[in-house]
């Protein structure tokens, strides 16, 4: 099968969160299960260009029809890491992708829009005609559209599209500027609730809701956030819209790339080691202390690694540093928020803990010292208000790293209570609680601070438990596989 992913992320060139891990991890699995799969990404001035392998130009003179007139572009090539990337680069005064930055500007809706257009006309001109055109998030949902109303009748009419909401949070809203831009026109086709007109604005184009109605099937990144999205509120207003084109959706829980998180050959690290050979984690442990300046014990370190905002509950994060501060603990937190009060906040904290040799703040990410975190760590705290999918619970388990989540989302498919789950002893793997307030918090920590203390063996086999747990691509890999099937012959 011919597969183009077409995102606005790639690990590790193009990297905010975890959609960039996911692009590059399902390319790979469905290479090497024998598919044709290319990457089209922006040309963006901050990718990182040590990790694209003979980058060159590749189509000189693309002109993309745009308002008035034609924008040229420069397409590129290249690999990253084995991965067939081609890379857009516009010539235009409004510099798209020249910014210093991938997301956060005021026209973001006209860069992305302005992409998805490109994206097409490429495969268009280029003569590519791909079984399935994979589109992720609403950077690159305008595509659908623009495949369904426009290129279709131009001479693409076999593309499928699958569409992977990652974040309902972020839709891409816009005005009848895309419209006009990309030549859709035809304002009282599209401003309808049928289509592409906001859910409560009507005044406004939904670019989310256009890659939900044009796409021949939608995912999210886990089964129970695709169920939280149909009938809760975590769709952020699009639970009618997933009723409507329910036959068409479903949640395919995200995998990990074995390649690059593995314990045994992981070069970030101060020992390898694997679930058979678990003692020699205990190295990693020491550097992690030394690394972090904590005092040497044989006190358990708590973690947390990732952003620090509303979604990903940061009282409660803060609220489990304090609890293992007062727990005879040690707690490791590396992260940063897009608000700088919250960054100011942590820094604040660890000024004022500066003393304290078992706590250790760093606001910012250092990738090395994520993969120390995971490898040295005893347990990993995500208690996120709401979580599509999460990666850092399954590095976290890769590891050896006891995750303690809340249940939502697809924490709640990928960590089994030790305690309380249904499933056997031996397919449990951490903590879990449920409601996101500190007595919830606090009753799984307390389960797993006890059995650190009072059951040693037992915590090894349930880090072990852990460590054997399949995350990786290849169950993900095959339901896209499946899904993809399914659209080609619809």
């Amino acid at each position: 099968m011919y597969i183009v992913q077409i995102a606005s992320e790639l690990a590790p060139i193009a990297k905010v969160g975890g959609l960039a891990d996911v692009v590059y991890g399902l390319s790979r699995e469905l290479e090497l299960r024998g598919n044709a799969v290319e990457i089209i990404l922006p040309k963006y001035d901050r990718l990182w260009y040590d990790q694209i392998f003979g980058l060159a130009p590749t189509y000189n003179d693309l002109w993309v029809p745009w308002c008035d007139g034609a924008i040229r572009c420069t397409v590129w090539f290249g690999l990253v890491h084995g991965r067939k990337c081609y890379f857009i680069e516009p010539h235009s005064p409004e510099a798209f992708f020249e910014r210093g930055t991938f997301y956060g500007q005021w026209d973001d809706p006209a860069r992305f829009i302005f992409f998805s257009k490109a994206a097409l006309e490429y495969l268009y001109r280029s003569g590519k005609r791909p079984d399935i055109i994979h589109v992720h998030d609403w950077q690159t949902a305008a595509l659908p559209v623009l495949l369904y109303e426009m290129y279709q009748q131009a001479g693409m009419p076999n593309q499928r599209v699958c569409h992977t909401i990652h974040n309902f949070r972020h839709q891409g809203i816009t005005d009848g500027y895309m419209l006009y831009a990309t030549g859709l026109g035809h304002p009282e086709r599209y401003f309808t609730h049928e289509r592409l007109r906001d859910n409560f604005n009507h005044f406004a184009l939904n670019l989310m809701k256009g890659g939900i109605v044009y796409s021949n099937f939608v995912t999210t990144v886990s089964p129970t956030h695709a169920w939280e999205a149909r009938f809760t509120d975590q769709s952020f207003g699009f639970g009618e819209t997933l009723h409507i084109h329910q036959s068409k959706f479903g949640g395919v829980l995200n995998g990990l790339d074995y390649e690059a998180w593995n314990p045994a050959l992981d070069p970030m690290i101060a020992a390898p080691f694997d679930a058979v050979d678990i003692d020699r984690r205990e190295a990693n442990t020491k550097a992690l202390r030394e690394r972090c300046n904590l005092t040497d014990s044989d006190k358990p370190i708590l973690a947390y690694v990732g952003r620090l905002d509303s979604q990903k509950g940061v009282h409660l994060i803060r609220h489990a540093l304090f609890y293992a501060m007062n727990h005879d603990a040690q707690f490791v937190l590396l992260g940063s928020s897009p608000e700088p009060e919250t960054n100011d906040h942590f820094r604040h904290i660890a000024g004022w803990l500066s003393p304290n040799r078992d706590i250790y703040i760093e606001v910012g990410f250092n990738e090395q010292l994520a993969h120390l975190i995971y490898a040295g760590a005893h347990g990993l705290v995500v208690p996120s208000i709401y979580e599509p999918c999460g990666l850092t619970q399954m590095m976290a388990m890769r590891y050896g790293a006891v995750p303690i989540v809340r249940r939502v989302g697809g924490l709640a498919d990928t960590v089994f209570d030790w305690d309380y789950d249904s499933r056997p002893r031996d397919q449990r793997c951490g903590f879990v609680f449920d409601h996101p307030d500190f007595d919830g918090i606090e009753s799984a920590l307390q389960r797993f601070f006890g059995l650190y203390t009072n059951s040693p063996k037992l915590f090894r086999t349930l880090q072990r438990q852990a460590m054997g747990r399949d995350m990786s691509w290849r169950l993900p890999g095959q339901h896209y596989l499946d899904i993809y099937e399914h659209i080609r012959h619809r």
